[in-house]
């Protein structure tokens, strides 16, 4: 004996999903700037060193002498030699006004008038060591310096942003469907038997 069936067969409907992400661009340029740098003032003052020689002493010591010094002692040594042929001549005239007191005072006058007088000669162009002198005034600087910040100009730049909106998009993926099968199934009627 066979007993009646029914086979019901089905599939469900599957919905797809198509998914589109939105997506976001930020551009952003740079800034535009512009910087300057103005040079720093300087201002340098110099005093200039100043070297004085004095060699007045070592030219005196080797007979070089300023004029107006050379006149004074000319005239110094001069009046000194009048004087000592002052004193030579009265002496020598006492001594001639004398003459009765015996002596022979003509020759002794005519050997004091007739010798020149003896010169010691030593190396006389050598300095002393002392003859030169050094005076040095050293140089002064000044310097002044100011600096000068540097000037900057900053523009920025603004943002350029790029949106393109995201996207869903539905679709049916699989069809749904329903089947029925019907196995030993026999229908009976007015003498008649039917399998379905």
């Amino acid at each position: 004996m066979q007993l009646p069936q029914i086979r019901i067969q089905q599939q469900s409907a599957m919905i797809g999903i198509q998914k589109t992400d939105a997506q976001l661009s930020v551009d952003t340029g740079p800034a535009k700037q512009e910087i300057s740098q103005p040079q720093a003032d300087i201002q340098i003052t110099t005093k200039p060193g100043k070297l004085t020689i004095d060699q007045s002493k070592a030219l005196a010591d080797v007979g070089i002498i300023p004029t107006e010094q050379s006149v004074k002692n000319w005239v110094s040594k001069a009046m000194q030699t009048a004087i000592d042929g002052s004193k030579k001549r009265r002496q020598q005239g006492d001594m001639m006004m004398k003459i009765e007191n015996g002596g022979n005072p003509m020759p002794k006058i005519a050997e004091e008038n007739g010798q020149w007088p003896k010169h010691s000669f030593n190396i006389g162009w050598i300095p002393s060591g002392d003859g030169v002198k050094f005076h040095y005034e050293q140089a002064e600087v000044t310097i002044n310096a100011r600096t000068n910040k540097p000037i900057i100009n900053a523009e920025p730049t603004n943002n350029q942003f790029h949106y393109q909106k995201g996207d869903i998009e539905t679709y049916l993926a699989q069809k749904n469907w329903l089947e029925i099968d019907f196995d030993n199934l026999t229908f009976v009627g007015n003498n008649v038997e039917i399998e379905i």
